[in-house]
């Protein structure tokens, strides 16, 4: 019998060889358990006016699972907004969690990969934490992820990507993403 080695991904290795350590100097953090760690990253598709459409929630429902190698849940209004012709129950998006291997595979495709191949780029907003550090990165097509093809592409849609990081404040969120190359944007633009 063949034995299989499992190969872990590269930024997991790169936290736990050499960012957990820097981090520990860095933020003057006494304990490992009061590092910042990366969670898990959800992906959400809100498809808004074209919630009838089921085409598209096919389109989108492939993209998810293209880019991340996961099938996605569909995500339900939980209230209903006349003005928006919305009613409680029917569905609005598609949702992804990943975590583990996956979490860190996309993460690596996405700040190397994906980031720069935005027109014009110039960093992601470094105000997009909310209090407890989570980071929020909005897409405005689908088409710069490389795992779909053109076909795929010919009915955009949006997407956002949250990064969740457990940490105690945005400070140490942002420390962690900067080791793992998030580019954010310098701030004297």
């Amino acid at each position: 019998m063949a034995k299989t080695t499992t190969v872990s991904p590269r930024l997991k290795q790169l936290y736990n060889d050499e960012l957990a350590k820097q981090l520990k100097e860095e933020l003057g953090v006494k304990n490992v358990s009061q590092l910042p760690k990366l969670e898990k990253i959800v992906l959400n598709v809100g498809l808004g006016r074209s919630k009838d459409d089921k085409q598209m929630f096919e389109v989108a429902t492939n993209t998810l699972t293209r880019i991340t190698g996961q099938k996605p849940i569909e995500t339900y209004a939980k209230m209903s907004i006349a003005t928006f012709k919305l009613r409680e129950g029917n569905k609005i998006g598609l949702k992804v969690t990943l975590r583990g291997d996956r979490m860190y595979e996309f993460m690596d495709r996405f700040i190397n990969i994906v980031l720069p191949r935005l027109r014009d780029f110039h960093g992601v907003k470094a105000k997009a934490f909310d209090k407890q550090g989570n980071y929020s990165v909005g897409i405005v097509e689908q088409s710069i992820f490389p795992e779909l093809s053109y076909e795929e592409t010919t009915k955009p849609h949006g997407m956002q990507v949250v990064f969740v990081v457990k940490s105690e404040n945005q400070e140490h969120a942002r420390a962690l993403l900067t080791k793992f190359g998030m580019p954010f944007e310098k701030e004297n633009r």
